[in-house]
């Protein structure tokens, strides 16, 4: 079968993989009908998250058809349509049970300690092979898989595998009640469905932050007010446009690449080498962003600005990632103005089900988030569109049968 495999920093490669088969009596095989590009992806494939094995196939986010299940998978069966959250729980172990299947105590072969496991993710997540592939095995499907009904089309299943429960998580996170202000940073895929959500949960008024014109026109859409980083302050605009006080509550959205806008967004370029570029070059080393996060290097500029722009007391939800050698935060700051903070891996399982039903009661519509379509023999062209951030390449959705 086809699938986008990861040989190293700058270099993923479609190739011929086996075909997944079942491992264990809580496994079970999908028939990946919707896949799709996620900005984590590039994290791996620039370096910025480190211990990335060579092989492993990447994405994390999917919709299906079940073809097999394990002996111990009672609640589906081959034919059952489904959607995958990208976090890897058992459903059984204290942490599932109490809704935190990101931090599951059994799904990491690593120990307990370890932390998420996730698919297409570097070593100290699993790793497990991913879903930008035309089939993937499916550890503890009884909890992750979720059968779809018929009303929901993959366009809309595929942005509640990662992306509009993420958004979801970084609202709920920041703790909005009816008629607060909000500030999202970042208006990528995630960061829009942090505003659709900051709406759903009562915001009264959501700032949408990001340097992107169709970003800003897509944040626009959904009701927020838009800023624009680089022709205006954006600290110094949320205070104006809140009367001096600053937001109730802010999400940061972006992650470590908001460190980009310490060296001029240098990630504009893209790291991304097809084949056929990597053959052509005779030092694929210079194909590694010079910009990347190093200890001692400051805070990202999204947390800065997150933590300057919020009200006393406000609350600051970080759903952006940051790898785990990434140390810097302006703590005195926020603590000096009676800051809370939440943050972590978002816990799909508990929110995809709530996310169905507002689809179905047409509270939302995730699909209106997604910005290209293409099928698997164009997905490294669709990566490096998406890695050089072009115009209109917010959200890519990979059509994996080929």
């Amino acid at each position: 079968m086809k699938a986008i495999v990861y040989h190293g920093i700058g270099d993923i490669r479609l190739d011929d993989v086996p075909e997944p088969k079942i491992q264990d009596p809580t496994d079970a095989i999908v028939r990946l009908t919707a896949s799709a590009i996620c900005g984590t992806d590039l994290h791996f494939i620039r370096g910025t998250f480190s211990d990335m094995q060579e092989g492993t196939i990447l994405g994390h986010e999917g919709v299906g058809i079940v073809e097999e299940v394990g002996e111990d998978v009672r609640n589906l069966v081959p034919g059952d349509r489904v959607v995958i959250p990208s976090t890897i729980a058992c459903g059984i172990c204290s942490y599932c049970r109490a809704g935190y299947f990101s931090q599951c105590d059994e799904a990491n072969p690593n120990g307990k300690q370890a932390g998420t496991s996730f698919y297409g993710g570097p070593q100290p997540t699993g790793p497990f092979h991913g879903l930008q592939a035309e089939k993937a095995r499916i550890p503890f499907a009884n909890t992750g898989l979720i059968k779809l009904p018929d009303e929901i089309s993959d366009d809309q299943a595929i942005a509640m595998s990662d992306i509009f429960p993420t958004g979801y998580f970084g609202a709920d996170a920041a703790e909005i009640k009816d008629g607060d202000s909000v500030a999202v940073f970042g208006c990528g895929a995630v960061g829009l469905f942090a505003i659709v959500s900051a709406k759903l949960l009562g915001a009264g008024r959501v700032f949408a932050i990001d340097s992107k014109p169709d970003r800003l026109d897509k944040a626009r859409e959904l009701g927020a007010e838009v800023i624009n980083y680089e022709r205006e302050d954006p600290v110094e605009t949320l205070k104006r446009l809140t009367g001096g006080i600053g937001t109730d509550r802010a999400i940061d959205a972006v992650g470590i690449d908001a460190q980009h806008a310490h060296h001029g967004e240098a990630a504009e370029s893209g790291v991304i080498q097809t084949q056929e570029q990597e053959a052509r070059s005779n030092a694929p080393d210079t194909n590694t962003s010079g910009d990347l996060w190093q200890p001692g290097d400051g805070p990202s500029q999204a947390l800065q600005w997150a933590v300057e722009g919020l009200a006393k007391a406000g609350t600051l939800s970080i759903i952006g990632v940051y790898p785990p050698q990434f140390r810097a935060f302006p703590i005195g700051a926020a603590m000096n103005k009676n800051l809370t903070l939440h943050m972590g891996n978002c816990p799909h399982r508990k929110y995809i089900p709530k996310l169905i039903e507002l689809t179905l009661a047409n509270k939302v519509d995730p699909a209106k988030i997604l910005t290209q379509s293409h099928k698997m023999p164009d997905a490294l062209q669709a990566f490096e569109a998406f890695d050089r951030r072009e115009n209109g390449w917010i959200k890519v959705e990979l059509l994996p049968q080929t």
